[in-house]
């Protein structure tokens, strides 16, 4: 089993800042990911992260800006 392996299965990991990755499910997921719900083959996962990871920005960015937002609306009013 490898990366490279098409019969290689994988688990989909998602981080804090709603990053998406896929992880062997064979090796321990690394400390600070978790599981998303969806494991299969490589170019499954990745199919699944390409539907579901529609905003790449980190979580702490997309926070900030709709407070920065929503600082101006009360800025503006």
């Amino acid at each position: 089993m490898s990366w490279g392996d098409e019969n290689s299965t994988f688990v989909v990991v998602v981080n804090d800042e709603e990053q998406y990755s896929i992880w062997p499910d064979y090796k321990a997921i690394p400390a600070g990911w978790r599981e998303a719900g969806k494991s299969g083959k490589k170019d499954e996962c990745l199919q699944w992260i390409d539907e579901v990871w529609t905003d790449m920005r980190p979580l702490s960015l997309r926070k900030a800006m709709a407070e920065s937002a929503a600082a101006d609306r009360v800025t503006n009013s």
